[in-house]
């Protein structure tokens, strides 16, 4: 009780600091673990071997390739279609 204001102020300055060195302590802990957790689940990863890459990437190449004629295709009867429909 027989503390001073300028006493009381230095004791709750020194607690906030410490709260603040602990906190960014945590945030420091906290970054490291994030990337380590992901560095570990990079390792889980199992990446497919280079033949069955090629198939997939060829896969897809020629679908979409195979999707944009038939859009292109509709497109142009529809197109079409409309055209013959304004003009009677």
């Amino acid at each position: 009780m027989g503390e001073t204001k300028n006493e009381l102020t230095s004791e709750k300055s020194s607690g906030s600091k410490e709260v603040k060195t602990s906190k960014s302590s945590k945030k420091n802990v906290q970054k490291r673990s994030k990337f380590a957790d992901l560095k570990a689940e990079f390792k889980k990863i199992i990446w497919p071997d280079k033949d069955t890459l090629v198939k997939q990437t060829t896969a897809v190449v020629v679908i979409s390739f195979v999707l944009g004629v038939m859009i292109a295709c509709l497109d142009f009867v529809i197109q079409y279609g409309v055209d013959f429909l304004v003009n009677l």
